[in-house]
């Protein structure tokens, strides 16, 4: 009856995140409330609160059920340790291109994210996440570039968190631009060929 019962809470608990997902994607994240999420599911508001204590608690156990892109790149640079530094900027980013790409539900999530959230009121803590995963990017990316421009004896033609920012809010265009009409462009294959010409323009010589 016990594991039942945990197993029945498990069951709510992923209908409710997939009735969140459907309509913050549809609706927004500020113009959903969580009666319609509980609606949605099929199930009563106390049940939302007895999941979640918010909707950025909502939201944040959503997100975390996918890894998002930034974050499984983060997750990639952090457990290859066999790859060159800038093998590890590569690599990194192209698992997050892979990832938007092939995987929906990564997608769908990802839009929600950062096309259907207001950072006000009850949602801050949400804003407080994305600077948080932004600035470890930012941080993992201008070390492996300065790792590489030390193991390639090359100075750099931007300091090293100019050139960090720069690459991101490159891959972060093309990811919203993709995603506004998918079958536009190969996001995979177009993110790499513009980080080799990005890496190449710092005076970096991408490995093979």
């Amino acid at each position: 009856m016990v594991r039942r019962t945990k197993e029945e809470a498990l069951a709510t608990r992923h209908r409710l995140l997939d009735a969140a997902e459907i309509l913050f994607l549809a609706k927004g994240v500020s113009h959903t409330s969580l009666q319609d999420i509980a609606r949605k599911a099929g199930t009563t508001r106390g049940a939302v609160y007895w999941h979640f204590k918010d909707k950025a608690d909502l939201f944040n156990a959503m997100v975390d059920r996918v890894t998002l892109p930034l974050e499984a790149s983060l997750e990639f640079l952090a457990h290859d340790e066999q790859a060159t530094p800038l093998a590890h900027v590569l690599s990194g980013i192209r698992q997050a291109l892979l990832r938007i790409a092939t995987d929906p539900q990564t997608r769908r999530v990802f839009e929600v994210a950062t096309q259907k959230v207001e950072y006000i009121d009850e949602l801050q803590a949400i804003r407080l996440r994305h600077l948080r995963i932004r600035s470890s990017f930012l941080e993992q990316i201008e070390h492996g570039l300065g790792a590489s421009a030390f193991a390639q004896s090359k100075v750099m033609r931007l300091p090293g968190a100019t050139a960090a920012l720069g690459l991101h809010a490159m891959i972060d265009g093309l990811i919203q631009n993709w995603m506004l009409d998918n079958a536009a462009f190969d996001l995979v294959k177009v993110g790499q060929e513009v980080m080799v010409v990005y890496l190449a323009g710092l005076g970096l010589t991408p490995e093979n």
